[in-house]
């Protein structure tokens, strides 16, 4: 197996020396990991997502074992090996990571707002804080390993409750079925993530608002992290489905497609729902001359069989195959008026469905009469790293909410001191000063006020212990982070 990389080298060079330019008998230090402005009109709030995923996987498991499970010599060898290569002998202070190891735990707390709050931007997520006075260094040397692991969970959990209140709006609107928003839009974006590691987070943040999903590790990682078990809830679900190595593979042999949808129905799948893609050729023809073709065995088939188009414009060909299904196979009309397909069959487009799209199918549909579950809609790799807006794409980073993590309080020989950052002209990157106490205004809305020592913060800080000296102190279940989630 690849050697794992000492968890003290999971920083930027100059992290490495910052310890020596520091107050001399610094014994505390506080920061706080902030959205300080939104690069995205849509959104003024972000979802507070990750946190627990980043204490588990690198605070706990990796500092564990790949520093202090390890012989204290290999660790600062290696930790003396590449930075005197890199800065020069001499320059940095490698007693410290010594001290680290000798007390063997992450003298960290991290103080937090639940998983699954959505945040207002300037409101401070979390702070962190050191708990041996030894360390008052350490908090901002684990800055770059927060910044890289936090930001995209928090952006793919955005993006999955932006897709949510859409379906709740029109769902309100249209629809009796409360238990298919949860499943009106399905996740297809493994493929594009930028590895494993990204599309178990995108995963992650999409599943706190939805449970279809494509990427099977998800679960798995679900479990671990939030502890649910998909044998017993709702953790995730996937969707039989077929590809159009299935499609063209059975067309060469049967040399129709009419074969092989009507063995999909009658004898692998009798039982059960499906989707098929209908476009490796001509979908409409499918559409208009196949589908009358196997009428009886749709409507005996156990099941819902789901047409998917997958190419041309998706927003045309979604809904207008709602429109040509109901002129097949009818259907019945829900208590608000709209009109819902025979259960046998609906509209599906994989991905491709950007907010817009989605926004612009349910008000056609709902225009022309339809519920807006007559259609499952999928959301790619495209959505979950760029948003479209003001006719340009804007790419999803760290910056898209301007996050960063900052030190606003010190104790020095005993005195504490609020520190801050007030550019002249910096604008947004104006940081807090002193402790954080985080609370709600009477309409619910979070909001902050800053300024406090540890003498004088008040009680009832929503900003709550989840991490301490190496252990989790307070973790969310997924079911929790739901409801708390799409209860906002």
């Amino acid at each position: 197996m690849k050697k794992q990389i000492n968890p003290m080298l999971l920083i930027d060079f100059y992290k490495a020396v910052h310890s020596d330019m520091l107050p001399k008998h610094m014994t505390k230090s506080m920061s706080y990991y902030t959205p300080r402005m939104s690069r995205v009109k849509r959104w003024d709030k972000v979802v507070m997502f990750g946190l627990q995923m980043f204490c588990r996987t690198w605070l706990i498991d990796y500092f564990n074992e790949n520093f202090f499970a390890l012989p204290k010599e290999e660790v600062t060898k290696e930790y003396r090996r590449v930075l005197d290569a890199a800065l020069g002998k001499g320059i940095y202070d490698y007693h410290k990571i010594e001290k680290l190891h000798d007390l063997g735990y992450l003298p960290i707390e991290i103080i937090a707002l639940p998983e699954g709050t959505m945040v207002p931007m300037h409101v401070p997520m979390f702070g962190i804080t050191n708990t041996h006075p030894d360390f008052a260094w350490l908090p901002q040397a684990l800055e770059s390993l927060i910044s890289a692991e936090m930001w995209y969970p928090q952006i793919t959990a955005t993006v999955g409750k932006t897709y949510r209140d859409i379906v709740n709006k029109y769902y309100n609107m249209t629809c009796d079925d409360e238990i298919s928003r949860e499943r009106a839009l399905g996740a297809f974006d493994f493929r594009g993530d930028m590895g494993v590691d990204a599309a178990l987070k995108a995963g992650a943040g999409w599943c706190i608002s939805f449970v279809n999903t494509a990427t099977v590790p998800v679960i798995p990682y679900l479990e671990e992290m939030f502890h649910c078990d998909c044998t017993k809830e709702d953790v995730a679900y996937g969707a039989v489905s077929t590809e159009h190595f299935v499609m063209c593979s059975n067309y060469a042999v049967d040399g129709d497609e009419e074969t092989f949808l009507c063995r999909m129905l009658t004898e692998i799948y009798p039982n059960t729902s499906f989707s098929c893609v209908l476009d490796s050729y001509d979908y409409w023809n499918v559409i208009d001359n196949i589908l009358p073709k196997i009428h009886k065995e749709i409507m005996e088939h156990n099941g819902c069989m789901l047409m998917r188009g997958d190419s041309g414009d998706c927003v045309e060909v979604v809904t207008k195959t709602v429109f040509k299904l109901w002129e097949q196979f009818g259907g019945t009309v829900n208590s608000k008026g709209y009109k819902v397909l025979d259960p046998h069959v609906k509209a599906i487009y994989g991905d491709s469905i950007t907010v817009q799209r989605c926004e612009e199918i349910y008000e056609i549909l709902m225009k022309n009469g339809f519920a807006c579950s007559n259609v499952a809609l999928g959301v790619g790799s495209f959505s979950m790293h760029c948003i479209e807006e003001e006719d340009m794409l804007k790419p999803f980073t760290r910056d898209t909410f301007s996050s960063c993590i900052k030190a606003c309080y010190a104790e020095v020989d005993g005195k504490s001191y609020p520190i801050f950052k007030n550019p002249k002209e910096g604008g947004f990157k104006k940081s807090q000063r002193g402790l954080c106490y985080v609370y709600r205004e009477e309409d619910g809305t979070l909001a902050y006020r800053d300024g406090y020592l540890s003498s004088t913060i008040p009680e009832g800080n929503l900003l709550q212990t989840v991490f301490k000296d190496g252990k989790m102190v307070k973790e969310y279940t997924l079911k929790e982070i739901r409801e708390r989630l799409n209860q906002q």
